[in-house]
């Protein structure tokens, strides 16, 4: 069992930058591969990043490849999600999913965790 709790979310100006934390709880998170997601008022969700369990392996989504960065530190049992030259588009609710898989998953219903979710609104 795997406890996921995401935090750093908030209101920012269009070009600015975020650093979202997911915090697990649990002895074996160098186990499970870790992404972050995204889901916008009324639409699905969607994937912006995944990171293997020891880190060597990430994927991004095309449309914040080259702006968010996605790292795990796994003496703290936390993911990060460093999101930089935000945009109005980049606002929704940012959730945090785990999964025991020596592969990097891209599709939600490939993670079998996840977090409550922490807010971003980027302004115009």
């Amino acid at each position: 069992q795997v406890q996921l709790v995401e935090s750093g979310g908030g209101l920012v100006q269009a070009g600015g930058s975020l650093r979202l934390s997911c915090a697990a709880s649990g002895r074996t998170f160098n186990n499970y591969v870790m992404g972050w997601f995204r889901q916008a008022p009324g639409k699905e969700r969607e994937f912006v990043a995944a990171i293997s369990r020891r880190g060597a392996d990430t994927s991004y989504a095309s449309s914040v490849k080259g702006r968010f960065t996605i790292s795990r530190d796994n003496a703290k049992n936390t993911v990060y999600l460093q999101t930089n030259s935000l945009k109005p588009e980049d606002t929704a609710v940012y959730y945090c999913a785990a999964r025991a898989s020596a592969d990097v998953l891209t599709r939600p219903r490939d993670y079998n965790y996840w977090g409550q979710g922490t807010q971003v609104t980027v302004s115009s």
